[in-house]
């Protein structure tokens, strides 16, 4: 593995988990007030997605060559999108 697998793979380990709870705690708490699901998980989707995505903007310039750096970009693009979705339809 390259190095810029190695800061990808760090990046992965140690950054997605945090984005993750705090999306699941922003959906916690939205469902706590009463907010109807489909609109709590359009908000989740597209939270999360954004999140994630800045964060992989923000390594872009240490790993955009690699493959798995794409599909990152293409994940979080489409949570943003299903969330456009599912507020749409919400």
């Amino acid at each position: 593995m390259g190095e810029e697998g190695k800061v990808l793979r760090d990046y992965l380990i140690f950054t997605v988990p945090q984005v993750t709870v705090f999306a699941g705690a922003v959906l916690g708490i939205l469902l706590a007030v009463g907010v109807k699901l489909n609109t709590a998980l359009g908000i989740f989707s597209g939270l999360y997605g954004g999140m994630l995505l800045i964060l992989a903007l923000i390594i872009r310039p240490h790993v955009s060559g690699l493959r798995l750096y794409r599909l990152v970009i293409a994940f979080s693009v489409g949570l943003i999108l299903v969330g456009v979705l599912v507020l749409m339809g919400g």
